[in-house]
């Protein structure tokens, strides 16, 4: 079994013809260092040479179960006191009774007073959510588990929902939490959870939904964002559903169901008919085959390879067959499996398919797997966590803050001549600490990096190696690219020769530098 990264052959298994469509589990002789990068980017947020080596050595079954396995590694619970909860709140009885005195002897100082309150409690609950987006960025950064991480962001983009729209970040919080609960635990108890989940309700307007004058937003965003997919439902489900959703609200924090607001009539949905509530509604869609097929399909496109949007009575006919037929099985183990997430993921990262050359290295970063990889990857200094927040939201992707209920798009939506500015200087400030403009003064910019570590896995396999600069060259284009192409190489060897100093951490962190401003970086 290699120990060290191997400089890619013309001969190298899967190189051409076409992408295997076998979803048979990987044999152990076949998972290799690239193999084991891969599903480290993938399945997280990349890894150190050191990592990559450990899921060498244990190879790909004891790998995805390691990582599917998001209990065992020891990490700091989320606590629900983590955020203030009552920086947005309903008014006491007491503040109650100011109010309506205020508004009933026409007291405009008093009103403008309580105004002025409120405006405060705002500004407060702004700076809790920008407060929460570093929290999640550093969370990502350090965990141990870094799949219920990934699988958090995935929902998050999934059942899309913007503090913009709720207006109270310890519910977005509470989401953030519920998400994480369910990361790779079961779709059906996401999709109930959903239904009765504060920022949602909010987000959607369901909490205004009322029996004689239901709310549509939340039935339909629910078929057509979240579960089916346009073409498997009709106008007439819509309805129905949000007539099962009425009285589906919220009092304060907590899900409230209010009978009074709820319409117990008969309705049909999705060939479905009964007295049903939103449980009812929800069953009828996990009922559908289409359901499962929707779900493996941004799974799929999350995970494996950027695939086009389900369009219209589409049925997956306008995918690639290979990738069609991925999915299909892949559907067929969420169904038979009720909806649980963990066999449905340990099927993906296991399959030949997964591993095949066209999909490696072919998905663009997110803004967010750019950061946290290049710092999980590199072990370079965090920096400051604004500064991080701050060059995602620029790249496209703001934490808590989709740009709509759709999520985002992603793909080559992340990249254009502006967001590629960002993605190389966000970069630079990781390895240097210098900034392309501003200045942030909590920036731990005179921590100084040392790359220096990156290199012992090199000495252990080849003693001598780690003074060589082709030969570090090599080892950290493999590291960060997966591959050594000749182009690559040439800007390196040049780049050593012009400086002339041997192997220091300057010339590492210069290459760092060049590598990661390559077009290749930009994919994993």
């Amino acid at each position: 079994m290699p120990t060290q990264p191997e400089a890619p052959t013309k001969a190298e298994p899967g190189r051409s013809g076409r992408t295997t469509a076998s979803m048979t589990p990987i044999k152990a002789a076949s998972f290799g260092y690239n193999q084991a990068r891969h599903l480290l980017w993938r399945a997280g947020f990349g890894g150190t040479p050191n990592q990559i080596q450990t899921l060498l050595s244990w190879g790909p079954e004891r790998s995805v179960d390691y990582l599917l396995d998001t209990d065992k590694a020891p990490f700091e619970a989320v606590r629900a006191d983590q955020f203030d909860r009552n920086i947005i709140r309903p008014p006491t009885p007491d503040e109650q009774a100011e109010i309506r005195r205020a508004r009933q002897s026409q007291n405009q100082e008093a009103l403008a007073r309580i105004q002025v309150m409120q405006q405060e409690r705002e500004n407060r609950d702004r700076l809790q959510a920008r407060e929460m987006q570093k929290w999640w960025l550093g969370r990502m950064i350090e965990t141990p588990r870094p799949l219920e991480e990934k699988m958090t962001l995935f929902w998050h983009g999934h059942f899309a929902t913007a503090f913009r729209g709720v207006e109270n970040s310890y519910h977005m919080f509470m989401q953030n939490m519920m998400f994480r609960a369910n990361a790779v635990g079961s779709f059906a108890d996401l999709l109930h959870g959903i239904i009765r989940d504060p920022a949602m309700l909010r987000f959607l307007n369901n909490n205004e939904s009322r029996r004689n004058r239901p709310n549509e937003n939340l039935a339909r965003e629910i078929m057509e964002l979240f579960s089916l997919g346009i073409g498997n439902y009709t106008e007439r489900d819509i309805k129905e559903g949000a007539r099962a959703l009425t009285g589906y609200t919220f009092t304060d924090d907590e899900f409230t169901f209010q009978r009074n607001n709820h319409d117990n009539g008969g309705k049909t949905i999705l060939g479905v008919s009964g007295n049903l509530d939103g449980d009812g509604f929800v069953k009828a869609i996990l009922a559908q085959k289409a359901c499962a097929r929707f779900v493996a399909r941004k799974l799929y496109a999350f995970f494996v390879a950027d695939i086009p949007p389900l369009e219209a009575t589409d049925n997956d006919r306008t995918l690639d067959p290979v990738a069609r037929s991925a999915i299909a099985d892949l559907a067929s183990v969420l169904r038979s499996s009720d909806y649980a997430l963990r066999p449905t993921l340990r099927r993906m990262f296991l399959s030949e398919h997964f591993y095949d050359d066209r999909i490696r290295n072919q998905q663009i970063k997110s803004p967010v797997q750019l950061v946290v990889g290049a710092m999980r990857s590199l072990n370079t200094p965090v920096r400051s966590l604004s500064a991080l927040n701050d060059a995602c939201d620029l790249m496209g992707q703001n934490l808590f803050m989709p740009p709509s209920v759709k999520g985002w798009d992603g793909g080559r939506s992340w990249i254009n001549t502006g967001t590629l500015y960002v993605r190389q200087n966000i970069l630079a400030f990781l390895l240097t600490g210098k900034r392309a403009q501003g200045y942030d003064p909590l920036a731990k910019t005179d921590e100084r990096y040392d790359p220096m570590p990156l290199l012992s896995e090199l000495a252990k396999a080849s003693p001598g190696a780690e003074k060589d600069p082709a030969k570090v060259a090599e080892y950290l284009l493999k590291l960060t690219l997966g591959s050594a192409p000749e182009s690559a190489r040439s800007i390196l060897s040049d780049f050593a020769r012009s400086l002339n100093t041997g192997v220091t951490p300057d010339l590492v962190t210069g290459m760092l530098l060049l590598i990661t401003a390559m077009p290749e970086y930009q994919l994993c």
